[in-house]
């Protein structure tokens, strides 16, 4: 069974984005991402992996019988844009996409380059659709 990567590590966010992201915009995205998404999951940014900002966590197990804990909502101030794991896939959150503004979707995420370019009262009914979801 392959050990996953993903995992809480005690690792100071705020040292993190400051060590991690070289660009002033994407810093203060960051920490206004992890203000948002505190607010709407009333729950503390912890680092998940080596760069991955989550919030509160679940337990999830697969039909293979691959298990592990993962944050709820998350983020990653990657270089090229963010990646943020807010989506979970309901017919809600489908509706909800064709309203969040600029962005790329990935398999299990949704990629941004900065804030501005999406709508940030959809990112809170996404994430609160994604937190019913899991919950």
């Amino acid at each position: 069974m392959t050990k996953t990567k993903t995992t809480y590590t005690g690792e100071n966010v705020t040292d993190f984005i400051n060590s991690y992201v070289d660009n002033e915009q994407k810093k203060a995205d960051s920490f206004r991402l992890i203000e948002l998404m505190q607010e709407w999951s009333s729950a503390e940014s912890k680092m998940w992996g080596p760069t991955i900002i989550g919030f509160d966590n679940y337990h999830y197990k697969y039909a293979s019988g691959h298990e592990g804990d993962a944050p709820v909502l998350g983020f990653s101030p990657r270089k090229a844009a963010f990646s943020l794991y807010v989506y979970s896939d309901t017919k809600r959150s489908k509706l909800l996409l064709a309203e969040l503004g600029k962005f790329k979707m990935g398999k299990a995420c949704i990629y941004v380059k900065k804030l501005s370019d999406i709508n940030i009262s959809v990112l809170k009914e996404l994430c609160i659709e994604s937190i019913k979801y899991i919950n």
